[in-house]
């Protein structure tokens, strides 16, 4: 093995599920050279690769597809507020955690949809009938969550999200006067 493919195959073992853009980002190698080398240790299955929402991401091939999933999703700042909100406080009501975290409802429905189809949080109705929020399974949440961060881009898209949120909040409270 090369020494520029050892350092990439590393890299992404220090940083599961981090995406092609952000290997670029933190590496001295050229797009075009990473590309080349990813696919030598895809195809050696040094590495896996999966698509989640439009991104690309890269693993080493220890971690199951459920696995991968959160990990693609804890890159994003919301999610992981979501998340660790739960660990502290579950079960919760979906509108306790959006007012905690300072989002929109509609904002919170979005990352418990893409959290609820990979099994990580679900809903369930309580004995008055209304929807508690827990972890499937917080154990093996709370260690994936432990492995990443969120990256400078995905906190920048999850802050403007948030500012929008924050603006339609204001527009709506508003025109109601």
């Amino acid at each position: 093995m090369t020494d520029t493919r050892r350092q990439i195959k590393t890299h992404v073992q220090a940083n599961a599920g981090i995406h092609f853009n952000e290997l670029v980002r933190e590496s001295e190698f050229a797009p075009g050279q990473i590309q080349y080398h990813v696919r030598r240790l895809i195809s050696r299955g040094d590495l896996v690769r999966e698509e989640f929402y439009g991104r690309t991401h890269y693993y080493p091939p220890e971690y199951d597809d459920r696995e991968r999933a959160a990990l693609a999703l804890f890159r994003r700042e919301t999610t992981r507020e979501i998340v660790v909100y739960l660990i502290e406080n579950e079960p919760a009501d979906p509108s306790s955690v959006a007012a905690e975290i300072g989002i929109a409802r509609s904002t919170l429905e979005y990352h418990l949809d893409r959290l609820g189809e990979h099994d990580i949080v679900r809903k369930r109705y309580d004995e008055s009938n209304r929807v508690e929020l827990e972890l499937v399974e917080p154990g093996r949440v709370g260690r994936l969550l432990s492995e990443v961060e969120p990256t400078v881009p995905d906190r920048l898209v999850d802050r403007f999200t948030r500012l929008i949120d924050e603006l339609l909040e204001g527009s709506a409270g508003s025109s109601s006067r």
